[in-house]
């Protein structure tokens, strides 16, 4: 399912849409893990970029 490109802001920009690839994709090369990892940080913990960001950053540990 595409991006809603109404939805715009604060709001959007705080989650990972983990359905999207690219999202998915970005989030991986950005702390440097594989797609996979990416996807799994994304099952286990949710959407919430916050939480993501901390949780990459404790994997490359």
């Amino acid at each position: 399912m595409a991006d809603d490109k109404t939805k715009r802001g604060a709001a959007d920009r705080r989650k990972v849409a983990g359905g999207e690839g690219y999202e998915v994709n970005y989030f991986a090369r950005k702390h440097d893990i594989s797609k996979e990892q990416a996807e799994g940080l994304i099952n286990r913990i949710g959407n919430d970029r916050d939480k993501l960001n901390a949780a990459a950053a404790k994997l490359k540990k």
